[in-house]
């Protein structure tokens, strides 16, 4: 899939413009190039291989949440096989956009976390929740879900 790319945090624009500044790290439209496979896919959509597998997002909608009032809950483990969260291949981030617009990122570490995060988003968040997982060694994966 072709994407943004910015060269300072990895972040991807995927609405098919460059941004005037990075979201992530405030980086200037400049520190961006446009890459034809910026977010792998799969070779066949129903007949994921294990590479695919425990890449490509899982996401669940929870239309309650027990946190916050007016809220959805969105969680997303990384790989339909938990990926592995090792000092040399792990997840470094997961990127969440709503309608192609970035919301938010959730960094991760190896040593102490799993390959999977949570937002709460507020009721009236609807249309198409996109989410690109980032891998130290395979790159970036995406799902998407309607909300």
């Amino acid at each position: 899939m072709i994407g943004h790319v910015c060269k300072a945090c990895g972040y991807i624009s995927i609405n098919g413009k460059a941004p005037e500044y990075c979201p992530v790290c405030h980086a200037t439209k400049t520190a961006f190039e446009e890459k034809a496979d910026a977010i792998k896919e799969p070779e066949d959509i129903n007949n994921l291989n294990e590479l695919e597998k425990k890449h490509i997002p899982v996401i669940a909608i929870a239309l309650k949440c027990d946190l916050v009032e007016d809220c959805h809950d969105v969680h997303v483990k990384v790989g339909e096989i938990k990926h592995p969260m090792e000092e040399n291949h792990y997840i470094v981030h997961i990127d969440f956009y709503l309608n192609k617009e970035f919301i938010s990122r959730v960094k991760l570490t190896p040593r102490a976390l799993n390959p999977a995060a949570s937002l709460h988003l507020k009721d009236n968040a609807k249309g198409t929740l996109t989410v690109v997982e980032f891998c130290n060694k395979h790159g970036n994966w995406m799902s998407e879900a309607e909300i």
